[in-house]
């Protein structure tokens, strides 16, 4: 009976979801700058990202930061904390990273196409793109929490 554990355990171990051994990097992250903190967290199958944290979270008169430069005019008066800024990212194994996402950039209202790789310990490859990811740029995040 014990030799059939190992096997049975093997097994088992086949049939656990691909989902469950994915790496998620979650949690809150600084960006490059040290200007913003965003938090990854999961949105179905999927990552996301949200701005929780801004260095200068107000304007000059106390009014908090504004999406301004959304294309959408309707959107330009959400509150630039807890404004989404990565979406739809989906793990790929081959590469090791997710990708097929959008990044929102809410200083120029542009929306890139991106990916987030592992860059180290505690470190993430953040690069948005146009087109072809080769052309493109990447910035690096720190964790925070």
């Amino acid at each position: 009976m014990k030799y059939l554990l190992l096997p049975l355990l093997l097994c088992l171990q086949a049939l656990v979801p691909a989902s469950a051994q994915t790496p998620l990097p979650l949690g809150i992250w600084a960006d490059d700058t040290g200007d913003t903190h965003i938090e990854l967290y999961r949105c179905g199958e999927q990552l996301c990202g949200r701005l929780v944290w801004l260095r200068t979270p107000a304007d000059a008169n106390g009014k908090p930061l504004l999406d301004e430069h959304h294309p959408d005019p309707a959107k330009r008066s959400q509150p630039l904390q807890n404004l989404t800024v990565l979406q739809n990212l989906r793990y790929n194994p081959q590469n090791d990273r997710w990708e097929d996402g959008s990044l929102y950039d809410p200083e120029n209202g542009r929306t890139y196409s991106c990916y987030v790789a592992a860059a180290g310990k505690d470190k993430l490859e953040v690069k948005g793109y146009i087109g072809f990811s080769l052309i493109g740029r990447s910035h690096y995040w720190s964790r925070v929490k």
